[in-house]
């Protein structure tokens, strides 16, 4: 006669052969498939977290997701072997030092980094002057050229704006001033 053990294990041989769910551990990122029955309608919903409980238990094993939505927690405990779970997939594999994460509530994990790429990546940084932002006035006009009835037939149909008091043209004098940036030792080269 067998065991409850015994057939526990081989119901769990069974299921694993039909289908193949990755590695994770607490603090992985991770994206559970669930099926969900509506009606005489199946579909799949997915279900993004951080895994901050894992439980060992041959047919019972269980692991609990927990994830931000609408800036609540959620949390949500899935049997492993469940028929509802379609797919697990680990978005990213986090670095943690505990087996149960319950003290993640306002926290980040760390990401564990797996592979090195191997690329350097150099970047420069260029300061922004008024150069290279905006091309001085001798530049604008050798670019474009315009004749004087362009000129006048522009002025025609841009809207006149309405002049402003002399109080607040002053702070914008004070604006233009703190904007001029300084000249650098490189440029003067």
């Amino acid at each position: 006669m067998k065991t409850i053990e015994e057939i526990n294990q081989s119901n769990v041989k069974k299921i694993i052969s039909e289908r193949k769910h990755p590695d994770f551990f607490p603090g992985d990122i991770i994206k559970v498939g669930v099926r969900i029955t509506e009606g005489k309608r199946d579909r799949i919903q997915y279900f993004e977290g951080v895994c901050i409980a894992k439980k060992n238990r041959n047919i019972n094993s269980s692991f609990t997701v927990r994830k931000i939505s609408f800036g609540e927690g959620v949390e949500r405990t899935f049997a492993l072997y469940s028929p509802i779970v379609d797919t697990i997939k680990v978005v990213r594999s986090g670095k943690v030092r505990r087996a149960k994460l319950y003290y993640l509530r306002d926290r980040t994990i760390a990401e564990k980094i797996k592979r090195k790429i191997g690329i350097d990546i150099e970047t420069k940084i260029q300061q922004v002057t008024e150069e290279n932002v905006m091309p001085t006035s001798e530049e604008k006009t050798e670019e474009s050229p315009k004749t004087e009835a362009s000129k006048t037939e522009s002025k025609a149909e841009t809207p006149k704006v309405e002049s402003k008091p002399a109080q607040k043209s002053a702070p914008e004098k004070e604006e233009k001033k703190q904007v001029q940036p300084k000249e650098n030792p490189e440029q003067k080269k």
